[in-house]
This record gives C-alpha cells, structure tokens and sequence, in this order.
C-alpha cells in the first residue's frame, strides 16, 4: 500500500493544508493594527511589528531547521512544527498585553517557519525538474488562499468575535492542517528517523554558499522582502488615516495580493510557455513597480487592492522561479538550501517593516514605495540577466 505522499498530486495535497494553516497565521495581523493599538493601549507602529514579530523568527529559525529536517525526515519536523504553531496561535487569544502577543506571535513564526521552505524541499526530492516550477505554483494556490483568508476573514469577523476570536479561529485552522499532514504522512512519520549532526550541517552551508547561483538567490529575495512586504503592516493605519475605513476595508485591500498570486498560481504553466524563465523575471520586476507606485499615490483603498492584485502576480512571476531555482542548487541537502533561501527572504520581510516605516516617516508614501518600486524594476533585469549567464 502506497503513502498518501507517493503521488505528486497526492504530495501536493498533503503539504498543502499545512501551508495553507501556516501563511492563515501569518496573515490575520495585518488587519487588526488599529483594533489591537487601542485595546493593548499601544502605538499603531509598535503593532505593525507585530508582523516583523512573525517575520523575524521565521527566519532565524531555518538555519536550524534545514539541516535538521535533512537528518531526522521533513515530515517529522513539519508535524512538530505545525504542533507548535497551533498551540501559539491558541495562546494568542488569551495574551492581556502587548508584550505577551509579542512573545507568542514569534513563538508562531519560528514554528511556522519549518512548514512551507520544508515542503518545498519535499517536492524537490520527488517532482523532476521540468515538472517542478508548474506543481510548486499548485502548491502556491494553497499557500496564496491561506493569506487571502487569513487577512479578509480577519478584516470581516473581527466586528463580530474580536480580535481573540480570530486568535481562535487560526488556531483551529492550525489543528486541521496538522491532522491533514498527520493523516497523509502516517506512514512515513512511523519509519526510523536520521540523527543531527553538527559538522555535517556547516559542511553543507559551506558548499552552497560557495554556489554563485545559490548567492544571487539568496540576495534577490532579500531584497524582494524588503520593497515588497514592507508596506503590508502599514496600509490599514494608512487607510485608517484617510478616513477610508478600518480592519474590513485593510483585510480586503489586502487580499488583493492574495487574488493576484492565486491568478500567477492558475495560469503558471501558460505564462512559462510564453515567457520562459528569463522573461518571467523580467515582466514580475515591471508589473510589481508598477503596483507599489499606485500604492504609493495614496488613493481609494479600492484602487490599493487592485494594485495589490498587481503586485501579487508581479511578486509571485519573479518568487516562484526563484523558489524552483533554489531547489535544484543543492540536491543533496535540498532543505539547508532552502531553509537559507527562506532566511534571506524572512529577513528581508522583517527588516522592510521598519525600513518601510521609517520611509514613510521621513519621505512621506509616494517616494518611500517609489525607491520600493525601482529596487523591484532591476531585481527583475539584474537576476534575469545573471541567472542566465549562469545556467
């Protein structure tokens, strides 16, 4: 009798309800800055961290969790992973300060950090190449509907069952996505796990970081974390402050990227036919400047969720072939890549919060998301150029 996860279709599906709980978490902030600044007595800037709370340890944790989900099995660390996310988001509903969500909300993120950048290095183990970018995007679709639930559903309820109560709602979202991933890898969870070794572990940084390919990568979705996610936290203080409307209208602003990554996910295989790799990155680069400079001249939030809509294709044309990249610069330790790739990525998404908040402060949004939109413009030439000299 075959695992759940022999099939790529049947792979796919299970790694998809742990994705789709753990970006649901992710997500569920951003909406709720203004609500949880006045209930916790806090500025909206210091609750916007909260998503760098997230962030932060989301990526610190993966040079950790690479080499381990190599040695003692991917699955086995994903279903620890997501056991821990759940019982954080749960604590989350009971914290009566900020500095308790604060604690919990990075206790989530180092939890959530071992789901997704673990499930690709899954499907780089069992998925050839040429069929990898297209069941990566399959994958995404999960991925892309946990945050566009996790910031509308946020945006719409919490009017209804609080800010607790969405706390709530995630982590039973998080207790479903464990059982799927529970259920699907059952057989191979009760197989002998590897044992960690230290040594091994820096032996296989060293060589991928020795790898130009893996360097270019890993300095692309940096700086992708920075111009992109920079503005996600801010945008419902922004809204809040036009006198455009609260949480609802900042999670459905929000889930405008969401619905663009979902259409990237949809149409992958047409736009690699047409575009190949080369131009993919190219036109993401151009359609995501476009989008952050129609945020950044400060219009209706209706005209911010269309551009965010843009900015998801955008974002996800030039993320997806990096992620497909990624999993083939070291075939051996598939997870250590990509744990590294995901730490660059976090990084940069935790950094851009305070970047993109000092940029506001000093530049006011126009200019601020203008430097955003030209860093994402020659990401887009410089990494189609030099991923193609490479390979």
């Amino acid at each position: 009798m075959r695992a759940a996860s022999d099939s790529p279709s049947r792979l796919i599906a299970v790694l998809a309800t742990g994705g789709f709980a753990s970006t649901f978490a992710g997500r569920v902030v951003e909406p709720l800055v203004g609500v949880l600044a006045r209930d916790l007595a806090s500025p909206p800037a210091t609750v916007a961290l909260l998503s760098t709370a997230f962030a932060l340890p989301y990526a610190l944790i993966q040079p950790v969790l690479g080499p381990v989900g190599d040695a003692l099995g991917k699955e086995r660390v994903v279903v620890a992973c997501l056991v821990v996310l759940t019982l954080a988001l749960g604590a989350c509903a009971v914290a009566g300060d900020i500095g308790t969500l604060f604690g919990l909300r990075m206790l989530a993120g180092a939890a959530a950090g071992g789901v997704i950048p673990l499930s690709l290095a899954m499907m780089g183990d069992r998925i050839p190449l040429e069929r990898r970018q297209v069941a990566i995007g399959r994958f995404l679709v999960a991925v892309i509907l946990g945050q566009l639930s996790g910031s509308t559903i946020a945006g719409l309820i919490e009017g209804l069952i609080g800010w607790r109560g969405v706390f709530c709602l995630a982590a039973g979202v998080g207790a479903v996505g464990l059982a799927g991933v529970v259920l699907g890898f059952a057989r191979r969870l009760r197989a002998a796990g590897g044992r960690f070794a230290f040594a091994p572990a820096l032996a296989r940084y060293r060589t991928i970081l020795r790898t130009p390919r893996a360097r270019v990568l890993f300095c692309a979705v940096f700086v992708e974390g920075i111009a992109v996610f920079g503005i996600f936290p801010h945008l419902a203080h922004l809204i809040e402050a036009r006198g455009e409307g609260g949480p609802r209208e900042a999670g459905l602003a929000l889930a405008g990227f969401a619905a663009g990554g979902l259409a990237y996910s949809l149409a992958v295989g047409l736009l690699l036919r047409f575009l190949g790799q080369t131009r993919m990155l190219v036109a993401g680069g151009a359609v995501s400047a476009g989008a952050l400079l129609v945020v950044g001249l400060a219009g209706a939030w209706q005209t911010d969720a269309a551009a965010l809509a843009a900015l998801g294709l955008g974002f996800y044309m030039l993320h997806n072939t990096y992620q497909v990249q990624v999993t083939e610069v070291a075939p051996q330790a598939r997870a250590s890549a990509v744990a590294l790739h995901a730490f660059s990525f976090f990084c940069g998404q935790a950094l851009g919060v305070a970047v993109l908040g000092a940029g506001l402060e000093a530049l006011g949004q126009l200019p601020a998301l203008g430097v955003c939109a030209a860093a994402t413009l020659a990401l887009g030439l410089v990494t189609a150029r030099r991923l193609a000299r490479q390979g």
